[in-house]
């Protein structure tokens, strides 16, 4: 697929992937899968797991044409994730950030006003701000307001495979959100990632489908392929579909006469 001129732009970074790893489950197998077999330009990275002292620093295992989208993982509030935001950029993580406040140990949703409160404050500050978010139209409205770079609303409950359980909600968003809309979390195999892609998102993460696959470099190559199937769908504008009744795909007239 040629990207030349199908740019994921989000803020003042450009890319040609549209295939996001979230490294939660992080192993170097997906680290370098991902690099490598699904093309990705951005790998997330959560601040407050980092092993920066021992011998399995994840940061060694990025490449260096991979952007790090560090996250603020583990907090609970806008505070918390404002201060581990300043900790990533003073770490040399660069300016982009992904924010997650979650205080719901059991479901892990996102804390969607707080959330607001952490892009406005961090954007002020120069970060290229993308809030994880449940989708919810009102929300999405604010956080563009708040100065967010793109908008990352969960699939389905992180880690759960369950795949588009929101899928009419994020619909919304792609309709009515001029931002990237990347879809995050959830994603349990690569036929839902296509099907994001077709319905207009901007890119997709995905982690454990592919970390907890059977053969980790296939499937992200799978996810890969799926993803820029569904682009190229969504580009190239889907073919209508009939709620009642059959149209012939060849005419029935103008057959040779016996």
């Amino acid at each position: 697929m040629n990207n030349k001129n199908d740019k994921l732009i989000i803020g003042k970074h450009e890319f040609n992937s549209r295939f996001i790893l979230g490294s939660g489950k992080y192993s170097v197998d997906l680290i370098n899968a991902a690099a490598n077999n699904a093309g990705a330009e951005i790998v997330t990275l959560a601040v407050r797991r980092a092993n920066s002292n021992g011998n399995n620093n994840i940061i060694e295992h990025i490449p260096d044409n991979v952007t790090l989208l560090p996250n603020t993982s583990g907090a609970r509030n806008a505070e918390e994730a404002v201060r581990i935001a300043r900790l990533a950029r003073e770490l040399g993580c660069g300016d982009m950030i992904k924010i997650e406040i979650m205080h719901d140990s059991k479901y892990l949703l996102p804390d969607n006003y707080e959330t607001i409160k952490a892009t406005e404050i961090l954007t002020k500050e120069g970060f290229t701000v993308l809030p994880y978010m449940y989708p919810d139209l009102n929300v999405a409205r604010d956080l563009v307001k708040a100065g967010a770079a793109a908008i990352m609303p969960l699939g389905a409950p992180i880690g759960s495979n369950k795949g588009l359980c929101t899928k009419d909600f994020i619909k919304i968003l792609i309709s009515e959100i001029d931002l990237p809309i990347i879809v995050d979390a959830g994603i349990g195999c690569p036929s839902q990632a296509c099907e994001a892609m077709e319905m207009g998102a901007s890119a997709v993460m995905a982690n454990t489908a592919i970390a907890t696959s059977g053969d980790i470099p296939m499937m992200a190559e799978a996810f890969k392929k799926a993803i820029e199937a569904g682009r190229l769908a969504y580009l190239s504008g889907l073919g209508r579909v009939l709620d009642k009744g059959a149209s012939a795909s060849s005419p029935l007239t103008g057959f040779i006469a016996d």
